[in-house]
């Protein structure tokens, strides 16, 4: 089902207020932009509601802010991908920069794989809310026991031992901080180079991607078209259009088509005459 989903597919054509509405709805949230769902947390629970129970919802942080908890979101929602045999692959350092666009057709692709499984009816026995509020009272609890633990730990060490490893900490510090700090800046420098190129680069990829897609929209607005729509040019491109199969061409199926059309026209204009 969810390779059958192509560039394509109507499921990319809904627009940003339908997909806002359709989470509020289902979850119970008050999401106004689509950013607000760039912490996959959301995501998670699309996919909890549609298989309840499948996700560990006690382990997905609804307050992530930085890109390292939002990537942990992710990658709990790409286990459960594969756990559930679902073949999507996440674009985890994109989505987790919040740009709209991209966060978005990942949201349109939820809605409509969600949608064919559970038929778009809303499953009245899955309270959104209480799963969210579970989740959050199991983490705080793990949290909560972790800092006891570690401050156990640290009160029945001897004094005289930490006053130690802190002169010994200090001297070592000083000493490789010197000889360090030059190769850390160069390599800091370095890596921040590379880092600005590869935005570039990527920017650059995209603006190409957002321009191909673009005509390959206005082809398909003109093959809808009611006057062109049933011709066989029309059909013949929108077999190209629709393919699903990114190993296979639809190329010959779509000129195999026309050739099958045109001999067809042609065996009926001779028996005419």
């Amino acid at each position: 089902m969810a390779s059958s989903i192509g560039i394509m597919d109507s499921a990319y054509f809904v627009g940003r207020n339908e997909i806002l509405s359709w989470i509020n709805e289902r979850l119970r949230l008050n999401l106004s932009r689509i950013e607000e769902a760039a912490s996959g947390a959301v995501q998670c629970q699309l996919i909890d509601m549609t298989y309840p129970g499948a996700v560990p919802m006690h382990k997905v942080n609804f307050d992530a802010k930085t890109e390292y908890d939002m990537i942990q979101n992710y990658k709990i929602l790409q286990e459960v991908f594969n756990k559930l045999k679902i073949e999507k692959h996440i674009e985890v350092t994109r989505l987790v920069k919040g740009r709209p666009l991209d966060n978005l057709e990942l949201l349109q692709w939820l809605k409509r794989y969600c949608d064919s499984v559970n038929g778009g009816i809303i499953n009245e026995n899955y309270n959104p809310v209480e799963r969210r509020d579970r989740g959050g009272k199991d983490r705080s609890l793990r949290c909560s026991l972790r800092s006891s633990k570690t401050n156990i730990t640290n009160n029945t060490g001897s004094g005289n031992t930490v006053s130690s490893n802190r002169t010994s900490g200090a001297k070592q510090f000083r000493s490789s901080g010197a000889v360090g700090g030059a190769n850390f800046s160069a390599e800091i420098q370095a890596l921040s180079k590379e880092i600005t190129e590869l935005k570039l680069a990527n920017d650059v990829l995209e603006k190409e991607r957002d321009f191909y897609f673009g005509k390959l929209r206005d082809i398909e607005i003109i093959c809808q078209a009611p006057d062109v729509e049933d011709t066989p040019a029309s059909i013949a491109i929108k077999k190209i259009l629709y393919a699903d199969d990114p190993e296979e061409s639809a190329l010959d199926e779509a000129q195999g088509y026309l050739d099958q059309t045109m001999n067809a026209a042609k065996a009926e204009a001779e028996i005419e005459d």
